[in-house]
């Protein structure tokens, strides 16, 4: 068995132990934070962990009603041009830690008397250390340089962030239910069936991946496993942002991966289903809803039961393992993809 697959075997185990580690010290610091009448958060990150970030956008702007923004983090190393952030918390979210942009983001908001908060797997990292508050993600050494165990307790961590700035206890009740969710897709039957599923696109070299609302980062985040395990060219869009314009690419054929959990956005999710089914796209669905699988050419089914904010958590496993189940089937090295490296530091 490879790092890979042995990782987004994890992922049960490392949320819950997540959870149980750290729900007292994300509590805290969600009191700090309401205390300090924190409005804006600035997220900074880069990879995976960007991903995850867009998924903190739609948590904490819809749930929190906070003011969130994504940074750009060359305003910072090489424009000299940095924002005002007083007043702010900047959270940034990285698995290593040792990012030098994300490190000088940081820095430039501590200076500058804002709220600080990483959210890491190395609890020791230099990330760490300057930050005023951290969450460490408890997820173990993550090998294969594909992130899969630490981007799903990024969210994780975001989910539980957003759960306890809100103080419900039907948000800690549902955030229970997750790593056995996730435990219920990884199932032998399921993980064979959705590797079994891939093989049938192991000649495909580009295809659209589409998600909206919350899923919007999971859509980013499975293009991001397809470029990196499978070298193809996956692009990312919402189901709106498809329509103007890239919907052009479609004809007969050509591959498109729907994230469409049941909740707001899925009935625009389902009437694009139908369209692309109109142009005879080959469908790709993870899904939690029985029409929408039964028009897909291959279903990857969620179990139902979770509420839609905490749906990027689940909904991103079925395409971890199809991303998997594609690099294998094209013969690609899954735990050392070339030109890349666990740590990636950028400026």
């Amino acid at each position: 068995m490879t790092h890979l697959q042995k990782e987004i075997l994890e992922q049960p185990q490392v949320l819950s132990n997540l959870q149980k580690t750290e729900s007292k010290r994300i509590a805290g610091i969600a009191r700090a934070l309401n205390r300090a009448d924190v409005h804006t958060i600035f997220l900074v990150a880069r990879g995976s962990s960007d991903n995850a970030g867009l998924y903190g956008k739609y948590l904490f702007g819809s749930r929190n009603r906070r003011v969130v923004a994504l940074a750009t983090p060359s305003l910072f190393t090489l424009y000299k041009r940095t924002p005002d952030l007083a007043g702010c918390l900047v959270l940034a979210i990285s698995q290593s830690g040792e990012s030098h942009d994300i490190l000088q983001v940081v820095e430039e908001g501590k200076r500058q008397g804002a709220k600080t908060l990483v959210i890491t797997n190395r609890a020791k990292s230099p990330l760490a250390r300057v930050a005023g508050h951290v969450v460490p993600l408890h997820a173990g050494r993550e090998r294969s340089v594909a992130a899969t165990k630490t981007y799903t307790a990024e969210l994780m961590a975001l989910a539980m962030l957003s759960a306890a700035l809100r103080g419900s206890k039907k948000d800690k009740e549902d955030l229970r239910k997750v790593p056995s969710a996730v435990k219920k897709i990884l199932d032998d039957k399921s993980c064979a069936a959705t590797l079994e599923a891939a093989q049938r696109y192991r000649y495909t070299e580009r295809l659209s991946v589409i998600g909206r609302g919350y899923n919007y980062a999971t859509a980013f985040e499975l293009s991001l496993k397809l470029k990196e395990l499978a070298y193809l060219t996956a692009e990312p869009s919402s189901s709106a942002d498809f329509r103007h314009g890239p919907i052009a690419m479609v004809e007969r054929g050509f591959p498109v991966l729907l994230i469409a959990p049941k909740g707001k956005v899925f009935n625009d999710m389902l009437d694009l289903a139908r369209h692309l089914q109109e142009r005879q796209a080959e469908l790709v669905a993870i899904s939690d809803n029985r029409r929408l699988l039964t028009m897909a050419d291959t279903p990857l089914p969620l179990r139902s039961g979770l509420p839609e904010w905490l749906t990027p958590i689940t909904a991103v496993v079925p395409g971890q393992l199809f991303a998997m189940g594609l690099a294998q089937a094209r013969g690609c090295p899954l735990d050392q993809p070339r030109g890349l490296s666990k740590v990636t530091r950028t400026r």
